[in-house]
C-alpha cells in the first residue's frame, strides 16, 4: 500500500501538471502524513542539506563550460573539423553530426545543450543537401544523448551521489559505452542512407584539415586535460569542473575572441537558471528520498524482486525494463533521483557493480529523452528543426532501436564496461 499511495500521489501530481520538483514534494508530504511523521520543520530542513553537497558543486560549473562552448564558438570549430575529416562521404553531414556529437558530450555533459547547438548548426545545411528531415533530426536527437554517458556528465554526476557511487569511476567508465554508441549510430546511418541519393560533399585538402585542427585544438584539447586530470589524480570531478568552466571562457574571451563581457553575463543568467531548475530537483528528491528509506520502499521493492536476485542479468534486465518504461513519461533527472534509492540495495544484494549499474541506469534514462510522449530531446530538435514532433519520433525510432539493442548488449556482456572501467581506473 505504501508504493502505491506513494506512486499514486507521483503520477497525480504530474498530471496535475505540476513541475517534477514540486510533485516529488508533494508525494514526500503524502508518505509524512501516511507514516504520521509530518513535520515542516523536518522537511525544510531535508531540503536544503538535500543541496548542500560538495559533489554537486560540479553542476553549475560544467553547465557554465557547456553554454560557454557554444555561444563561444568551440561548438561550431569542431563542427567544422569534422566536416573537413568526413563531410565528403556519402551522407557525409550525418557523420558530421555523429562525429560532432560525441566531441560535444566529452565538452558539455548536456544532451539538451548538445542536440541545440548540433540542429542549429546542421539541420539547416542537411536540409539544403536533399537530407530527409525526420531521420536528420532523429539522428541529431540520437547523437545528442551520447553526452550523458561520455564523461564529463551531469547525470553521472547525480546518480552518483544518489546512489553513493565513485563519481570518478563512472566518469571513466562512461567512454567506452559512449564510443560504442557513436560507432552504432555510424552503422545505423550507413544502413539508412545506403539507397539515398545524397549531394556529396567537395573532399577537403589537406591543408584544409589541417586548419580545420588547429582551429579546433583548443577545444579538443578539453576533454584531455579533464579525463587526464581525473585519471591522474590531480583534480577531483567537483574541481574538474572549475577547470572546464574556466577553461572554455579563456578560450572563448581570449583566443576565439567570440563572447565578450556583455555575451559573458547572458551565459552566466542562462546557466545560474539551469542550475536553479536542476539543485532545487535534487533538493526536492532528497526529502522523497529520505522519506522512501523511512517507510522501507527499498525493501519491499528488494522482496519483489527477491527471485531474480540469485542472476545478476535477469535482475538487470527486469530493471532495464522498468526504468525503460519510468524514463519514457519522465525526464532524465528526476528517474535517477526517484529510482536509485530504491532499486541501489537490490542491486548490491545481487552482487551487481554498482559502477556498471550507473552507466547502464543513465543511459536507459538517455534514451528516454528521444522516446514519446515525454522526450525532452524530441522537443529540442523539434523546435529547432521546426518540424512536427510525429516527424522526429519517426526520424528517430531506427535510432531508438538500435540503441535498445545495445542496451541488451550490455546486459548480455557487462565486461564490455567493467573491463575498460578497471583498466582505466588502474
Amino acid at each position: 500500500m505504501t508504493i502505491g499511495l506513494f506512486l499514486a500521489s507521483l503520477l497525480a501530481s504530474i498530471g496535475l501538471s505540476l513541475p517534477i520538483a514540486f510533485a516529488l514534494l508533494v508525494s514526500a508530504i503524502v508518505l509524512m502524513l501516511h507514516l504520521g511523521l509530518f513535520d515542516s520543520q523536518i522537511l525544510a530542513q531535508n531540503l536544503v542539506n538535500g543541496a548542500d553537497s560538495y559533489t554537486l558543486l560540479a553542476i553549475p560549473f560544467f553547465l557554465v563550460a557547456g553554454e560557454v562552448m557554444a555561444q563561444g564558438g568551440l561548438s561550431k570549430r569542431i563542427v567544422l573539423l569534422a566536416m573537413s575529416m568526413v563531410g565528403h562521404r556519402k551522407g557525409g553531414l550525418g557523420f558530421v553530426a555523429i562525429f560532432a556529437a560525441i566531441v560535444m558530450a566529452s565538452l558539455s555533459g548536456s544532451a539538451v545543450a548538445d542536440t541545440a547547438a548540433l540542429g542549429s548548426m546542421l539541420l539547416p545545411m542537411m536540409r539544403q543537401a536533399g537530407y530527409p528531415q525526420g531521420r536528420s533530426a532523429g539522428l541529431m536527437a540520437a547523437g545528442g544523448i551520447i553526452a550523458p554517458i561520455i564523461p564529463p556528465s551531469i547525470p553521472l554526476i547525480i546518480i552518483g551521489v544518489a546512489g553513493s557511487i565513485s563519481i570518478s569511476k563512472l566518469f571513466l567508465a562512461g567512454i567506452v559505452p559512449g564510443l560504442i554508441m557513436g560507432v552504432t549510430l555510424v552503422l545505423m546511418w550507413m544502413f539508412i542512407t545506403r539507397k539515398e541519393d545524397l549531394v556529396v560533399a567537395k573532399k577537403a585538402t589537406g591543408a584544409e584539415r589541417l586548419t580545420a585542427l588547429r582551429q579546433s585544438f583548443w577545444a579538443i584539447l578539453l576533454p584531455v586535460i579533464i579525463i587526464g586530470g581525473i585519471k591522474t589524480g590531480i583534480f577531483t570531478p567537483t574541481e574538474a569542473g572549475v577547470v572546464a568552466a574556466v577553461y572554455a571562457m579563456l578560450v572563448s574571451t581570449l583566443i576565439y575572441r567570440e563572447l565578450d563581457l556583455g555575451g559573458l553575463y547572458q551565459v552566466l543568467v542562462q546557466a545560474a537558471r539551469n542550475t536553479a531548475v536542476v539543485m532545487f530537483l535534487v533538493a526536492a528528491a532528497s526529502v522523497a528520498s529520505w522519506l522512501i528509506s523511512i517507510a522501507q520502499l527499498p525493501m519491499m521493492v528488494a522482496d519483489l524482486l527477491a527471485p531474480l536476485a540469485d542472476s545478476p542479468r535477469l535482475l538487470m534486465l527486469a530493471i532495464m525494463a522498468i526504468v525503460l518504461i519510468v524514463g519514457m513519461v519522465m525526464d532524465l533527472t528526476p528517474t535517477i533521483l526517484v529510482l536509485t534509492p530504491i532499486l541501489m540495495p537490490i542491486v548490491k544484494i545481487a552482487g551487481i557493480d554498482p559502477v556498471y549499474f550507473g552507466i547502464m541506469f543513465v543511459l536507459n534514462c538517455a534514451i528516454g529523452l528521444i522516446t514519446p510522449p515525454v522526450g525532452n530531446v524530441l522537443n529540442v530538435i523539434t523546435s529547432v528543426g521546426q518540424l512536427k514532433f510525429e516527424k522526429a519520433v519517426m526520424g528517430v525510432l531506427p535510432f531508438v532501436m538500435a540503441y535498445v539493442v545495445l542496451l541488451l548488449l550490455f546486459v548480455a556482456f557487462p565486461q564490455i564496461i567493467t573491463v575498460p572501467l578497471y583498466w582505466l581506473a588502474n
